[in-house]
């Protein structure tokens, strides 16, 4: 156990109940441990919170939800003897820590900050037995970043939001991730593709059995191009005239090394290849797996930190991994000296260590039952990738044919893996169907004739670059040096909730808002969208954290150009807008005309004269499809004046009443026939019908909600999926289960 420094209770904080959990089970008596639920204190949520005149200096507030329960860590560390702060070892976490010492106003004698990288009864031990203080620069680089996040945040999002639409935002890390995302799409929208066609012969050895197939590659000695059917189908005619003999046979032997263990992007690529997760769940899972599971010997963290882009093992968890693979696999499995690796991304902090299992006895299996489903699949995977990185390379077997046909070479190729090594544990996503390619070729000899079985010409076109998922972005910002470890999900999620990009098929792709933001950031503010000068803020952010560097005067060399352009762009950028000879409905007899607006739900006319009158309608020839909603034409219920029109918002189309916003009368139970299925099965009396979620995700539920609240993510009359509501689980997140005008 920890040796005690006092005779009396010690207190120790944590950040999550789990964790603490799993703490106070290696903790001797005389320890109370407690936990601060995450962050504690902030920048205020309405106003700036950032002196700029005084230094940049922060004002923070605790978060309103946490006051509770920071009182109740400030009445027990008056009463302790010595507070220790094990929040995890990260910046983040070095601030979480400093924030408590702060407002518990705890003296420095009495504070003692802990870190370990896994938590078990040895790495425990170890913490306790060196504690240090808090240090300042990993703080001052939080807050830096913090700070100047807040700058970004609070001064350009409001001039975006002026100049293009109400609701917008741009952000130092997430407008980057934004503009890859636009310029990709772009890029696929300016892609040109070019047509070649692939020739492929089956042939047959004319002693002996074993066919197989062989392409073309070479005509006359060059590289063969054949761009259109004319083309193909003069070669093929000659192909089939020719002669074949095998020209050439190389046979050769290659090894392939295992990948190293995870880092947190590598992790939450190989979770979305493999097991379909994004970032923001797979961080979740490995959240509970780092902090603690309960199994038949107590509270257990299974996982390492999960927040690091170092590849390194710490020297113990390599002994057992070798010991392991040798009594499981056999000697030739391990290699004579373990496998040593280096981190290719740009910042990377070595000093942490890569993701994996605490104790590789544990294996997946052992666990399993003790696991959810999500927290076993990610376990399963960390603990596979990190032991296969200490195995020998698995060996494959090539074998190359060219075949000569006249002026034509045609060439075929085999591989055979012959020896497992690392693959007998783990296989990377990228390489699975590589692997399931495996061919065989006949034991041809050089200047064995060839029989051409049959011919074949495929038409092909080449492709534009594929759009982003949430994984091939970490992975470009971590090749950039954007961002770090913890902010790769955050960031996939707030460019998700903020409308600049939607998931079809997890594939991401930009809105019409992303790339007006773009744009504008793009001529007006460069440098925040620049890959290399937001690259250059991390590395002068690392600089701040290793005492390099003081971070009040790298917050001003930022700050002071960028208020000057934020200045100048209230006055220069002109508003996203244009000016119709439409007369306003409402005000038009004082002279109004509307305008074309960008909205959240795309571009609409409204009133000159917005905020003071509210008038909106759909660009002409965008209406909503009128003859299939109820009630359109109909005099308003509610007013008696107006009359029913049929409106599109932010959940779909829907019919309200004309005079809105004088009238805000909405008809509920205006669906189109293609949008309604059927009777209720809960009520037996409303009509389920298609909604949408403020997400943009389609549901169905009851027409009559709020007076039943039925529904389900599945469509009605497919298979699967369950119904929520009163009848089971919880509504889909989001939902608002009635219409309205968005």
């Amino acid at each position: 156990m920890p040796r005690k420094t006092s005779s009396g209770n010690d207190l120790v904080i944590v950040e999550s109940p789990a964790k603490a959990k799993t703490i106070e089970r290696y903790l001797g008596p005389g320890y109370d441990v407690m936990a601060s639920v995450g962050h504690v204190r902030d920048l205020p949520t309405r106003s700036l919170g950032v002196d700029v005149e005084h230094d940049f200096e922060p004002r923070y507030e605790p978060l309103k939800e946490k006051r509770r329960d920071l009182e109740k860590l400030a009445s027990a560390a008056r009463k302790a003897d010595q507070v220790w702060l094990a929040t995890d070892l990260d910046r983040e976490g070095e601030a979480i820590a400093w924030h408590i010492a702060e407002y518990v106003h705890l003296p420095n004698d009495r504070v003692r900050r802990v870190t370990f990288n896994e938590i078990t009864q040895s790495a425990i031990e170890e913490a306790f037995a060196h504690p240090r203080g808090i240090n300042l620069d990993l703080v001052n680089a939080q807050q830096a970043r913090r700070v100047i996040d807040r700058l970004v945040g609070y001064k350009l999002s409001p001039l975006v939001a002026s100049k293009i639409r109400r609701g917008l935002s741009a952000g130092r890390v997430q407008s980057v991730a934004v503009r890859l995302v636009v310029e990709r799409e772009r890029e696929i929208g300016a892609f040109t593709p070019e047509e070649y066609w692939s020739l492929t012969a089956q042939l047959a050895r004319e002693e002996g059995e074993g066919s197989f197939a062989a392409e073309l590659t070479r005509i006359d000695g060059e590289k063969a191009r054949v761009g259109s059917a004319d083309e193909a189908r003069t070669h093929e005619a000659a192909l089939r005239e020719a002669s074949y003999t095998v020209e050439k046979v190389t046979r050769s032997e290659r090894k392939r090394s295992a990948a190293p263990p995870f880092t947190t992007s590598t992790l939450q690529q190989e979770a979305s290849r493999k097991l379909g997760f994004g970032a923001r769940r797979t961080m979740s899972a490995a959240q509970r797996l780092y902090e603690g599971i309960a199994l038949p010997e107590g509270q257990v963290g299974l996982i390492t930190y999960m927040r690091t882009d170092s590849v390194a093992i710490a020297s113990s968890a390599v002994a057992e991994a070798r010991i392991y693979i040798g009594e499981r696999y056999g000697a030739e499995f391990v290699p004579k000296r373990p496998n040593a690796y280096r981190t290719r991304s740009r910042g990377a902090q070595e000093a942490h260590e890569a993701i994996r299992p605490s104790s590789f006895a544990r294996t997946p299996a052992s666990v399993r039952d003790h696991l959810k489903s999500d927290e076993y699949r990610l376990y399963e995977l960390i603990w596979k990738r990190a032991l296969a990185s200490q195995m020998v390379p698995a060996q494959f077997e090539q074998v190359g044919v060219d075949v000569s046909a006249g002026r034509y070479t045609l060439h075929a190729g085999a591989s055979k893996r012959v020896f497992d090594g690392y693959q007998a544990v783990y296989v990377e996503g990228r390489d699975d169907e590589e692997d399931e390619r495996f061919t065989v070729l006949p034991d041809l000899r050089e200047g064995e004739s060839l029989s051409l079985l049959d011919l074949v010409g495929e038409q092909h076109f080449t492709q534009p670059p594929p759009r982003y998922t949430e994984a091939s972005l970490i992975k470009a910002l971590e090749e950039h040096g954007i961002g770090r470890p913890s902010t790769y999900a955050p960031t996939m999620e707030t460019i998700r909730e903020r409308g600049y990009v939607t998931v079809e098929d997890r594939r991401l792709h930009p809105t019409e808002s992303a790339e007006r933001v773009t744009d504008l950031l793009v001529e007006h503010f460069p440098e925040i969208v620049d890959l290399d000068f937001t690259a250059q803020m991390e590395d002068q952010l690392d600089q701040v954290a290793a005492g390099e560097h003081e971070w009040v005067p790298m917050v001003r060399d930022f700050y002071t150009p960028f208020a000057e352009k934020v200045s100048e762009g209230k006055q220069k950028i002109a508003k996203q807008v244009e000016m119709t000879d439409l007369p306003c409905p409402l005000t038009g007899e004082r002279g109004d005309k509307l305008v074309k607006r960008f909205g959240r739900n795309g571009w609409f006319l409204g009133c000159q004269s917005y905020p003071e009158c509210k008038y909106t309608q759909p660009l002409p020839g965008e209406e909503p499809e009128a003859l299939d909603l109820p009630g359109v034409g109909e005099v308003c219920p509610q007013c008696g004046q107006g009359h029913l029109v049929a409106k599109r918002g932010r959940f779909g189309p829907f019919v309200g009443c004309d005079r809105y916003p004088e009238c805000t009368y909405i008809k509920k139970d205006a669906q189109p026939p293609s949008q309604q299925f059927g009777t209720c099965p809960q009520c037996g009396q409303g009509t389920v019908v298609a909604k949408r979620t403020r997400r943009g995700r389609t549901f169905y539920g009851c027409d009559r909600y709020p007076d039943c609240d039925y529904s389900t993510w599945t469509r009605p009359g497919s298979q699967g999926g369950a119904a929520t509501g009163r009848r089971g689980g919880r509504r889909p997140v989001g939902s608002t289960q009635g219409d309205g005008r968005g």
